[in-house]
C-alpha cells in the first residue's frame, strides 16, 4: 500500500493486518513507516516514491520476496495544494498529476502481472469526492482525481474476466494531517480562527462532520472480501451524503 505512513494509510494497514493480511506499506519517509510497522507484526515498511516507476518496481520485488505475490494493492498516496488556476504554474500542475494520478498508474502496473498470473486480485485506489465534483482552488487535484475514477472504470472492464476487481474510494474531507494543513491554509489566507475554518470545510458534508480514517479503511477491507467479487469499476463515495 502506498501512502502508508500516516492518516488513512496507517488505518488501512492496521485494519488489514488485524484481518490476517501481510501488509507492505510504502511512502517517502522511512521513520513514519517504521512507526506504523512497529504497531503490528504483519506490517513491514519500505520507502519508495510513487512518481518513480523504477522505485515502485523495486518495492514490489522486495515485498514479493518476503511475503509472496501481491494479491491486493491499495494506491493511497496523494497530495493537494490550493492555488487559483490563474496563478498555477506548469510545475504545480505536473507535480499534482504525478502524485495523484501517475502514482496510481505506476502502482497498478507494478503489481498487475502477479495478479494476472494467480487469477485473483484487488486493485483499489483512494481518490476523493474531488474525483466526482469540482472544488475551487484545487483544479489540478480535481483533474487528477477525476482521472483516477476514469482509470478505475476503464481498467475494470479490461480485467473483468480475470478475477481482478478495480475500484476507487472517494472520501470527503477526512480527519488527517493533510486536512490540518488545509485548515492552516484557510486560516492564513482568510484570518479565520480554527473553529471557523473547520466549519467552512464541514459545511459541505450533510452530516456536518469530517470523515474518519477508520470509515475509509473498513470500506477498503470490505472490497477485499470474496463476497465483494462482483463490485468492480466503482467510485464509492464515503462522504456523509455530499455525493
Amino acid at each position: 500500500m502506498t501512502g502508508g505512513g500516516t492518516g488513512v494509510g496507517k488505518e488501512i494497514a492496521l485494519q488489514m493486518a488485524d484481518a490476517g493480511a501481510f501488509v507492505t506499506i510504502t511512502g517517502r519517509r522511512q521513520a513514519q513507516l517504521d512507526a506504523v510497522a512497529g504497531l503490528h507484526a504483519n506490517i513491514a515498511g519500505f520507502s519508495a516514491d510513487v512518481t518513480d516507476r523504477a522505485s515502485l518496481k523495486a518495492l514490489v520485488r522486495t515485498a514479493t520476496g518476503g511475503w509472496g505475490e501481491i494479491s491486493i494493492a491499495v494506491a493511497n498516496a496523494g497530495a493537494a495544494n490550493s492555488v487559483p488556476f490563474s496563478r498555477m504554474t506548469e510545475e504545480d500542475w505536473k507535480d499534482t498529476l504525478e502524485i495523484n494520478l501517475t502514482g496510481v498508474f505506476h502502482t497498478f502496473q507494478a503489481v498487475l502481472p502477479g495478479m494476472e498470473k494467480s487469477g485473483w486480485g484487488r486493485l483499489i485506489s483512494v481518490a476523493s469526492t474531488a474525483g466526482l465534483k469540482g472544488y475551487s482552488y484545487v483544479s489540478a487535484y480535481c483533474a487528477a482525481k477525476h482521472g483516477v475514477v476514469g482509470l478505475t472504470k476503464s481498467l475494470s472492464l479490461e480485467l473483468a474476466t480475470k478475477g481482478i476487481t478495480v475500484n476507487t474510494v472517494c472520501p470527503g474531507f477526512t480527519e488527517t494531517p493533510m486536512l490540518e494543513r488545509s485548515i492552516e491554509n484557510i486560516m492564513t489566507k482568510t484570518g479565520m480562527d480554527p473553529e471557523s475554518a473547520r466549519k467552512a470545510l464541514t459545511s459541505t458534508n450533510p452530516q456536518g462532520r469530517f470523515i474518519q480514517p477508520e470509515e475509509i479503511a473498513s470500506t477498503i477491507c470490505w472490497l477485499c472480501e470474496e463476497t465483494s467479487g462482483s463490485v468492480t469499476g466503482q467510485a464509492i463515495s464515503v462522504s456523509g451524503g455530499e455525493i
